[in-house]
């Protein structure tokens, strides 16, 4: 079942130093602003095909076409994929995520970080 969900992220619980630092955040409108430009970016990459507007929407097929990865990350992927026992469906999930990362990030290109933060991602599947 698990399988089934792209992001799977433990919250953990914040201390009072945490919440009571002098740390600076990113606003609302920043992060706002920058999701509304992914969403134009996926919009634009799919505007050919009438059935798909987002990265999750991509079948299987296209995925290896629009999250192409490097030799280094697909041994990176392939590492996670045996230590984690991923499925074939958790791989399509995860350069889908690792897509989506990238485009927030304003990239056209996967970068390794990209798949990294992609693969934690799955932290409920390390757990199993």
């Amino acid at each position: 079942m698990l399988d089934r969900i792209d992001l799977h992220v433990e919250v953990t619980p914040i201390y009072f130093d945490q919440m009571t630092s002098n740390r600076k955040s990113e606003v609302s409108t920043a992060i706002r602003d920058r999701v509304i430009s992914t969403r134009n970016r996926q919009q634009l990459r799919f505007e050919s095909q009438s059935a798909i507007h987002n990265n999750a929407m991509m079948p299987s097929p296209m995925v290896k076409n629009i999250c192409s990865i490097n030799a280094a990350d697909k041994i990176l992927l392939k590492t996670a994929m045996g230590r984690l026992g991923l499925s074939a469906r958790a791989y399509d999930r995860i350069l889908k995520v690792a897509r989506t990362i990238a485009d927030l990030a304003g990239k056209d290109d996967i970068l390794i970080e990209h798949l990294a933060e992609a693969i934690q991602c799955r932290s409920l599947d390390r757990e199993n």
